[in-house]
């Protein structure tokens, strides 16, 4: 047990002093012993001798109690006081006292020779339970085929790690591509990118050989169940988010429609996020990693409403139809102040010039943490109504 998750079958007779000791023990972290009345689900009262030992791990904490129930019920209670009569008394009373012998044997400590040895009650020395009996809270490591690999080991822990922080890298990079239309021409880039794709791939050869918990809390090592498993998890998504976008994107025959689309399929990789986070459940006590992760996570919301603020201005500040600059749009406003003015070019009939990148996603960043933490200063405001229903969906986020 983790807890005293035995109350349930306190009842009527039960005794309160014990009750209490029971508690405290449980909350002292300590070994104790008792004999209490509890009842079934029938309520038919049982006595039970409770034996209660905290287990300790490797640091010497706490993380679970061993409790033994031994039936002393028929200690408890004489023949005479039982209506039946003859053989059939006997023979249970036998059962009881067999069927109990064959648990208090098991509890019996180890008496070596040269030891001195305190005589005690009857009931009391065959129900005691010595330390040296304490089991030692220490994962065994299941048995597994070659290829498997544990799920728990420190090659996977790592792996995940691993796959963790390009994860991040990818929450970061595939909006920013997207939103901003780069095409991974840099050859630096596409390497890396390349690489990421790779390693992506390497873990879905890894994780149809990677056990799992089932649905009892086993480990399944069996390579087809793992197989099946994955199939029918996340075998689909991590097949989407490996795939070699950035090679594609890099043909400069390839419509822009089609290498955005390529780009935002990137995406599903941010549902790995999930499955890594769990891991870092036992951080979570911590306050400076729940710090930490929160401004992780504000940083990283922050970043993918920026490149939303970015395409929505890019696509409203020239009208497609009379192919007019709107002078009111954010973005007509920061080319303007920054001295990198829109021009028309008459010659292919488009807009050129306009403020360069890094400085549209440093503006469109500052905007988007200005309207998150609702300190706006009003030099960068929505103008447009796709601007303006944007920004209220943006403070309501940051009010959550």
């Amino acid at each position: 047990m983790q807890s005293n998750s035995a109350v349930f079958m306190y009842g009527e007779l039960t005794d309160k002093d014990t009750t209490e000791k029971v508690r405290l023990t449980f909350e002292n972290y300590e070994m104790n012993s008792f004999e209490i009345l509890m009842y079934k689900k029938n309520r038919t009262p049982v006595w039970f001798f409770v034996k209660i030992a905290p287990i300790r791990n490797e640091q010497e904490k706490v993380v679970l109690f061993l409790c033994t129930f031994s039936d002393i019920t028929a200690f408890k209670q004489p023949i005479e006081d039982d209506s039946s009569k003859g053989w059939g008394k006997f023979a249970r009373l036998t059962r009881a006292l067999t069927s109990s012998r064959g648990v208090l044997q098991q509890l019996q400590p180890t008496v070596h020779k040269g030891e001195n040895v305190h005589k005690h009650s009857r009931l009391a020395e065959v129900l005691q339970l010595g330390s040296d009996l304490l089991p030692q809270y220490k994962q065994e490591t299941p048995k597994t085929p070659p290829h498997i690999i544990l799920h728990y080991c420190l090659f996977k822990t790592t792996w995940d790690w691993v796959i963790l922080i390009l994860t991040f890298y990818t929450a970061i990079m595939v909006p920013y591509n997207v939103s901003f239309k780069t095409k991974q021409n840099n050859v630096t880039w596409l390497v890396v990118d390349s690489i990421v794709d790779v390693i992506f791939l390497v873990d879905i050869v890894l994780n149809f050989h990677t056990t799992f918990v089932g649905p009892a809390g086993e480990v399944i090592s069996d390579p087809k169940l793992i197989r099946m498993n994955y199939l029918k998890t996340w075998f689909v998504i991590d097949l989407l988010s490996c795939l070699p976008y950035d090679v594609i994107n890099a043909f400069e025959n390839v419509d822009e429609g089609i290498s955005s689309l390529f780009s935002s399929l990137k995406v599903v990789r941010l549902l790995r996020l999930g499955r890594v986070a769990r891991k870092l459940d036992h951080y979570i006590e911590y306050g400076a990693a729940v710090l930490v992760l929160l401004v992780c996570v504000f940083g990283l919301a922050a970043h993918w409403l920026a490149c939303i603020w970015y395409s929505i201005g890019d696509y409203e500040v020239i009208d497609e139809e009379t192919n007019i600059i709107r002078m009111d749009s954010w973005l007509y406003i920061l080319a303007e102040t920054v001295g990198s003015p829109y021009r028309f070019n008459a010659s292919s009939g488009k807009w050129e010039g306009g403020p360069n990148k890094d400085s549209v996603y440093i503006t469109s960043l500052y905007f988007t943490m200005t309207s998150l933490t609702s300190i706006g200063f009003g030099n960068i405001a929505p103008t447009t109504d796709g601007e303006k229903i944007f920004a209220v969906a943006m403070m309501m986020i940051g009010c959550e």
